[in-house]
């Protein structure tokens, strides 16, 4: 079996902290951590120092290091500032390939050829984009990205056919396996090395592809051939824009279109990508192609993202010098590398997911119809009150909460919450036994019992029984945001739904919610 080639591999250590912080102005002096979910998923060398790792909590993370500065996730920022380095090398080294956000790659033996050696391509591109970006990077030479990758974490070159021996020693969780990793160390298995030495038919047999792939990495091969196989002719899917579009999110629905269309092209031959091109040109002639590598395949989703990923980077660069100066008129994708891909694989009861795969094409038709608001999700995000919590989202956009889920929430409403929340709450009224109306005082308390509630313009019903009231007051400290409110929850007689949720603001009480 071949070798793999020779690759170098450009790394820029933290990235996700490095984009963060240039997006917040925050200097990486300080100690920097990305959390996603409540946790560190990235952190700077200030606070690993402090003992700040991938994975704590974040107030774990607070308790190591009080002056930690917390920045929120975003790929698609982290993309978008990757984009001058990854042209920054294209100068040196055309081909690159973008692994991920901080990590790209390219075939080292032309440029090696041309500069006299690996070691003044490394030298070169650290310098190049330096120069150009400001950002520091590494770059690891060896055989395959895997291997190239880690050789890039020391800035060191590998000698060729050394790849296996400089894999042994590194602990079997770099193979992000995490399943695999933790089967093999209850099995006395933990470096590279000790996991490449077991037989790959035995590996295969037991662990199936994904154990089979990971070990083709430990022994320093590559999970497929590197050698591209020539995909079929007309594989590629080109959309012309007219009129040209500016903004980014112009461009992404139409590339979740063209998306669609690329990836049933390539199904239509039994085929399915691994790495894709992605080309962009402007009224102007202005032109922007990029490469972009999976490790598995690339998904319609996969693929829409990366668009707008790399036209979010081009189009909204940091210097005007790099953006365009005319609107994106076409936008063309082409696989670069492609694998047999003989359809869904069977769940455990048989389920293929073809019922999930059809409501997506459909729901994706229905957004070209009638745009991309006409399809909404629902996302469980933070806040006080049933309407507040609740943010809606396009059809395949990010569903990210527009606030943040964890507690604290001072003033939450306690659970369960309503069933129904009706759009622009009607008013209703709340009245005490002597008929007149029940407020809430200062210091929160009834001003009488309430024994009747009428529903806007209906008959009035007896409460049966009550609870409450919960006061929220919001932004107290800006005169133009503060809001105060107070929460009832009552029980009414009738056949109807009972159990309401009412809300006072303004002098006024308010539908909030109907309970089941």
């Amino acid at each position: 079996m071949a070798s793999p080639a020779r690759v170098a591999a450009v790394w820029a250590p933290d990235w996700p902290v490095v984009a963060a912080a240039a997006a917040a102005d925050v200097p990486l002096h300080l100690p920097v951590a990305v959390l996603a979910a409540n946790r560190v998923v990235a952190c700077s060398e200030v606070a690993r120092a402090d003992g700040v790792r991938r994975g704590l909590r974040r107030r774990e993370a607070q308790a190591l290091c009080p002056e930690l500065v917390l920045l929120d996730a975003d790929p698609d920022r982290d993309a978008r500032a990757f984009e001058p380095v990854v042209a920054a090398v294209e100068e040196l080294a055309p081909g690159v390939e973008i692994v991920r956000p901080g990590l790209c790659a390219f075939r080292v033996r032309g440029p090696a050829r041309y500069f006299g050696s690996e070691p003044a391509v490394a030298e070169r591109v650290v310098d190049a984009v330096a120069d150009r970006t400001g950002v520091e990077v590494l770059v690891g030479v060896a055989e395959g990205v895997f291997a190239a990758a880690l050789a890039a974490r020391s800035g060191g070159i590998v000698p060729p056919g050394e790849s296996p021996a400089f894999l042994a020693p590194f602990d079997l969780a770099v193979v992000d396996h995490p399943d695999l990793v933790s089967l093999m160390r209850r099995l006395g298995v933990r470096s590279v090395g000790e996991f490449a030495a077991l037989p790959a038919p035995d590996v295969l047999a037991r662990f199936g592809p994904d154990g089979a792939a990971a070990h083709r990495l430990a022994r320093g091969l590559e999970p497929r051939p590197l050698v591209a196989r020539l995909p079929p002719v007309d594989l590629s899917a080109r959309r012309e824009l007219d009129p040209p579009a500016e903004r980014v999110d112009t461009v992404a629905f139409v590339a979740r279109t063209l998306a669609e269309e690329f990836a049933q092209r390539l199904a239509d031959y039994g085929l399915a990508c691994t790495r894709l091109i992605i080309e962009a040109a402007t009224a102007n002639g202005e032109e922007l192609s990029r490469t972009w590598r999976h490790d598995g395949v690339l998904t319609v989703g996969d693929i829409a993202d990366r668009v707008r990923w790399q036209l979010d980077g081009w189009l909204t660069g940091r210097s005007r010098e790099d953006r365009p100066t005319a609107g994106v008129t076409v936008v063309r994708l082409a696989p670069e590398d492609v694998v047999e891909h003989g359809g869904a694989q069977l769940g455990l009861w048989g389920d293929t997911g073809a019922d999930d795969e059809r409501a997506h094409r459909a729901l994706t038709r229905v957004q070209g119809l009638l745009g991309p608001d006409a399809v909404v999700t629902p996302v469980l995000g933070g806040g006080r009150d049933p309407e507040s919590r609740v943010r809606y989202v396009a059809w395949r956009d990010a569903r990210e909460p527009a606030l943040p889920l964890e507690p604290p929430w001072p003033g939450r409403l306690p659970p369960p919450a309503p069933a129904t929340v009706p759009p622009g709450p009607p008013p209703v009224s709340v009245l005490g036994a002597d008929g007149e109306p029940v407020g809430v005082t200062g210091r929160h308390v009834l001003t009488a019992l309430p024994t009747q509630v009428r529903l806007g313009s209906g008959p009035g019903r007896d409460v049966l029984a009550w609870a409450g009231p919960w006061p929220a007051d919001e932004r107290w400290w800006s005169p133009v945001q503060a809001r105060r409110r107070a929460w009832l929850q009552v029980v009414l007689d009738g056949t109807e739904p009972s159990a309401y949720l009412l809300a006072l603001e303004g002098g006024a009480w308010q539908l909030a919610g109907i309970y089941d």
